[in-house]
């Protein structure tokens, strides 16, 4: 049966849905980030008179637009919110979280939003770890955005409007088409992908195969909720699904060095062998975003001092730890 379990990192909560020993989705969250499912309390700074949307700011001082709101609600009035989309980075601009307005207090909540879905991941079950390389091959497969299959790979990009998965291989277009569609089904949730998602798929001239490849897809994402266009004469799918927050793909594609940072640390905690001093080396655009409080965790957890050291030779995804005797 699958089981959504939970890696508590330093500077960032991970989560994986195992099914049969493997990671079939993942999910990963920030400290301070607004989560979907959360409720909080917040103030209206901003509302057009008679409008049901507006801007609200949380207690920790983050904002989030708001709908639903009582029309004759007024800036200024304090009120409790449920959060249905984390704040989302994207290359130039950024998008604030979303909510909905819940009730005059946390206790108090309409009837329509009494029952809204909890945090996704507040009732999967926290683990000291993963087992080995479940993380890491969910981790490398986003951040190269690919993932490979018999005859080819698919290789996903995310764009200010929508995230496009590509097809690449030699077979003819139907037989590569019909053979993506598992990869394409895996990225979906091993990416944590929502919102518009466009499939990019060889040109298929008959209608009769691009229908077959338009069934596979059916069943393929049966249990997966969202709506789809079928195929056009280009090869082109678009869905749309629902939109928690930033997928695995954005938050490589927007704040990579942070992504690496955190990685390098997951694997100076792992890393094996007796003595007194862990060493990290780095690549040295991660030494900045090293915070001093993360070090102080890692030295906690894994008992030794930690040295860090950057070399240029290394690859941002590729950081490297060893046990020293002194």
């Amino acid at each position: 049966m699958a089981e959504w379990l939970i890696e508590d990192g330093i500077g960032e909560r991970r989560a994986l849905l195992i099914d049969g020993g493997e990671a079939v989705a993942a999910k990963l969250e920030w400290p301070g980030e607004l989560t979907a499912g959360t409720k909080a309390m917040a103030q209206l700074i901003a509302k057009p008179a008679g409008a049901r949307r507006g801007l609200a700011q949380l207690e920790n001082g983050a904002q989030a637009l708001v709908d639903h709101l009582p029309r004759e609600l007024t800036e200024g009035a304090s009120f409790a919110l449920h959060i249905s989309r984390a704040a989302i980075a994207e290359r130039g601009r950024f998008k604030r979280a979303h909510g909905r307005y819940h009730g005059p207090s946390l206790t108090d909540a309409l009837p329509e939003v009494e029952t809204a879905a909890p945090p996704p991941l507040s009732t999967a079950k926290v683990v000291p770890a993963f087992e080995a390389g479940l993380w890491e091959e969910v981790w490398h497969a986003a951040s190269s955005g690919s993932i490979a299959f018999a005859g080819g790979e698919i290789v996903c990009s995310v764009t200010p409007a929508m995230t496009v998965i590509d097809i690449d291989g030699e077979d003819d277009p139907k037989a590569l088409a019909l053979a993506a569609v598992p990869a394409i089904t895996q990225s979906l949730r091993l990416f944590d992908l929502g919102g518009n998602i466009g499939i990019d798929f060889p040109t298929i001239e008959a209608k009769a195969d691009r229908r077959a490849v338009d069934e596979a897809l059916a069943q393929a994402l049966g249990d997966w909720p969202h709506e789809r266009t079928a195929m056009n004469g280009f090869g082109f799918v678009q869905m749309v699904a629902r939109l928690e927050g930033p997928s695995l793909l954005h938050r490589f594609a927007t704040s990579r060095t942070a992504m690496c940072a955190r990685y390098a640390l997951r694997v100076g905690e792992r890393a094996q062998g007796s003595g007194p001093v862990l060493l990290l080396r780095v690549h040295p655009a991660l030494k900045a975003k090293l915070k001093p409080q993360w070090i102080e965790e890692l030295n906690r957890r894994t008992g030794k001092q930690v040295r860090i050291e950057t070399d240029p030779a290394l690859a941002l995804e590729a950081p490297h730890a060893q046990i020293l005797s002194q």
